[in-house]
Formats: C-alpha cells, structure tokens, sequence
C-alpha cells in the first residue's frame, strides 16, 4: 500500500488534483492543497454530477428516481495506488482517482468506477479473473475554434496536411515527433503502459496499445491517458478527438477490447483447453457477446455521433459476426498461443466511458458463461455481407437498454436508469440543432 505521506514528501507535492470520472467519462473533482489533503480534507462533490450530460444540463427527475432532491454531497475517497504526477503542471502536482461513498460510507452505485468494480466482484467469487487490453484510437487535428466549419488535418513538421491513406506509415507519425515524444515522457511520468503506437486509415489518426492486465487499473490509464494527449495536443497547437466519427470521408475511432479469463488462482487461461482449443468456457463468453452487446450499445457508442461510425465498409462492424483473425467481424479472435486465447470485442468508440465499457463488455461475457450459451459458427469471408445487428441510431438503441432485464441486474438498475436518462436528454437536445447538410440540400429543394 502506497503512503500518500511520504510520496508526497518524496516528490514535494504543493497541490493534489481529486479526480472522479463522470458518466461520460470526463474528470470531475478538486483542487487542494497539499497538506489540507493530508490532514482530513476529505473533498466533496454533489451527488448529481453524475446525472449530468455532456452539455453541462440535467434530465427531469420529477419522481427523485435518479438522485436524492435535496442534492446531498458524496464523499470522495482517494484510491492511493492511483496516484501520480501531473506532468505538465508549473507547480509538483498529484492527481489521484477517487472512489465515490455516501455519509453512511455506502459506495455510490452510479459512480462509473463502482460499476466495474461491482462486475470484477462476480467473476472473483467464481475464481475468475478477467484480463483486458484496450487499443485507443484517435484523431489530431488542426485548431478549430467554430464549430460550424469541418474538422481538418493538422499541419505536419514538413508544413503540409497529411492527405490519402497512410496505414501503418513511419513517416506520417514522424511527421508528429515532437508532440508524440513528449506524449511518451508524460506517460511514463504517470507510469501509464503504453505497448506500441501506430498510424491508423485516416488522417492523421493514431492507435496507441496498452499492455494487458487488470480491467479496474487500465480503466484508470485510459482515462488518464485521454487527459494527457489532449493536454499535450495543445501544447503543440492542435487539438486531440476522440470523437467516434470526427471527420466525414475518413474512418471513425474505435476503443477495440481485447478479453480473456484465467484462474484467479493457477493464472491458466481458461478460454483454451487441454489441447490448446478454445474451450466451452471461450464459446459461451463469445455467445454472451453476440446475445447481449446489441442490448448495452448506449453504454459502447454513447452518443449521437458515435453511430455514424458504425457503418458499412468503414472498418467498424456492423454485426456480431465471429471470426479467427478477421476483421470484418464485430467480434475478432485473434491468432496466438493458447495461453493467449482471447476475443476481441470491436464495437466500442473511442468516445465510449472506459470504466462502464469495460463492465458492459466483461458483463455480456460472463453472463454467456453463466448461462453457457452457444455462439455461432465462426464466420469467414467479409461479415459486411451480413445484415445489421447493430442498433443504428442512440433512441433505439436506448430503448432495448432499458428493457434488458439480466444486465440491469448485473450493472445495477440505478445506473441503467441514469444513463438512459442522461442520453436521452442528450438526445434531445441534438434535434434542436439544425445542421449544415439540411440548411444545404432542404432550404431551397423542399
């Protein structure tokens, strides 16, 4: 156990950051200084932080369903293993990640960083220990301070916009060295681990690999990590999106899930049998997948723009095909050892909460295990021959959340209820916005 004391003596911290990831996933908290910190400090923030959209509103609560009406505060507790350098901070400055309890030191159920403890729980108490690694995709594009006018490439070290196709280009991400060096030093500054970095399809797009391990401490470096390239993004003068579709014509941007499940207590990885083949237990977290993602997509694609992403041909899926190493499918296993045997789910968007995608994804498999459903057969060829599965648009996709009955159970009606509500309001809000594409082909032609 870390000594918030001495580490904080140690590295001579003036100031500490209390972070709480929100629904949405972005950082909400204080700022203290250091020894008030330390010496009870305890921070505090109301509840319904997490009943907030993305656009700073709250949903109607006219039955006080979704928090307390007397908007009580939540106590933050500092999870002290999380604690680490603000790298880009003036002043030595610690960020910890905090859990989330009420008065009475109950956690709070709709805190995103609970969910995904709640759905740990349920697999040590069968001796399984889930083992996750996400690949996060972004975009960097140029500074654009009107949201009226399209996203564009940003201008390389050469001084030209990157154009084309530049999969897996050394040049192109070299053309980004400085930002990317510095991106690295800040990353190891706040002992995030970081496996490779490529260039993705679109422009300018970049895909960074975590090393896989627990759900519960990369859920934390990814969240820390999106902070840290938008924050080094602007030291450069561009910005960092991850957005799920930022830019028309070129690819969306995925947070692609890869999963497996081993003994708590031999570390064997129990998704291979005896004789190296995925075993039942494997089958039945693939059939979870396929019966269940559709019914948490809200939770994958979030928002409006994250559906724009999924469509045909574009490199996203479209279904929850299955397949050995083929990409097309919504759910891809890839070649390995069998002490590697593990599923990649790819319907999640960059822009999904890393803490609730990580407990929707882990949810759907374990109650395929659970319940030892049968996948399909694996599919080969390219699945964009096959039919949508896929909810198209968030409003439909929000419907089928509400009514799933065995995820409710598992990631807590209370957080069903919340996100819905936030979504919708979202939603909502959305179709007041009347935009470019109707104002250019509707205002004379209909």
């Amino acid at each position: 156990m870390i000594d918030l004391t001495d580490w904080f003596n140690e590295h001579r911290i003036t100031e500490v950051e209390c972070l709480v990831p929100d629904i949405t996933g972005i950082p909400r908290g204080k700022i203290m200084p250091a020894q008030k910190f330390l010496h009870g400090g305890t921070p505090r923030l109301p509840e319904s932080i997490f009943i907030q959209s993305v656009t700073g509103e709250y949903p109607e609560d006219p039955q006080d369903a979704l928090t307390d009406p007397a908007i009580i505060d939540i106590k933050l507790t500092p999870d002290p293993t999380t604690v680490r350098l603000v790298p880009w901070a003036h002043e030595p400055t610690a960020q910890i990640i905090h859990d989330c309890h009420y008065a009475d030191g109950t956690p709070v159920p709709i805190a995103p960083r609970q969910v995904l403890r709640e759905v740990l729980a349920l697999y040590t108490a069968r001796g399984w220990k889930p083992v996750l690694a996400p690949e996060l995709e972004f975009y960097l594009v140029g500074r654009n301070t009107d949201p009226d006018y399209p996203l564009v490439p940003p201008v390389g070290r050469s001084g030209r916009q990157e154009t084309g196709r530049q999969s897996y280009s050394i040049d192109a991400v070299n053309e980004f060295d400085p930002l990317f060096e510095e991106m690295y030093d800040f990353c190891e500054t706040q002992n995030l681990d970081l496996d490779t970095l490529i260039h993705e399809e679109g422009a300018a797009q970049v895909e960074i690999n975590f090393l896989h391990g627990n759900p519960l401490d990369l859920a934390d470096q990814v969240f820390l990590f999106k902070r840290t390239v938008r924050e080094v993004a602007l030291r450069h003068e561009i910005y960092a999106t991850f957005m799920a579709k930022p830019m028309d014509r070129e690819p969306g941007s995925a947070m692609h899930i890869h999963q497996s499940v081993v003994d708590a207590k031999t570390g064997e990885n129990l998704f291979a049998d005896a004789q190296g083949k995925p075993s039942a237990l494997f089958r039945a977290y693939i059939g979870g997948l396929q019966k269940y993602v559709p019914a948490i997509m809200p939770i994958f694609a979030p928002n409006v723009n994250s559906y724009r992403r999924l469509t045909r041909f574009s490199n996203a899926p479209i279904n929850l095909q299955w397949g050995h190493d083929n990409r097309t499918c919504g759910l891809r296993v890839p070649f390995g050892e069998p002490s590697a045997m593990r599923v990649e789910n790819r319907v999640p968007g960059a822009d999904a909460n890393p803490y609730l995608a990580f407990a929707a994804s882990l949810a759907c498999g374990y109650l395929g295990m659970v319940e030892a459903l049968e996948p399909t057969e694996p599919f080969r060829g390219s699945a964009y021959s096959q039919p949508y599965s896929l909810p198209r648009e968030l409003s439909q996709a929000l419907d089928r959340m509400a009514q799933n009955q065995p995820l409710t159970a598992i990631l807590g009606a209370k957080l069903i209820d919340v996100f819905v509500a936030v979504k919708r309001l979202e939603y909502e809000t959305y179709l007041r916005v009347i935009s470019s594409w109707e104002r250019e082909h509707l205002l004379l032609n209909v």
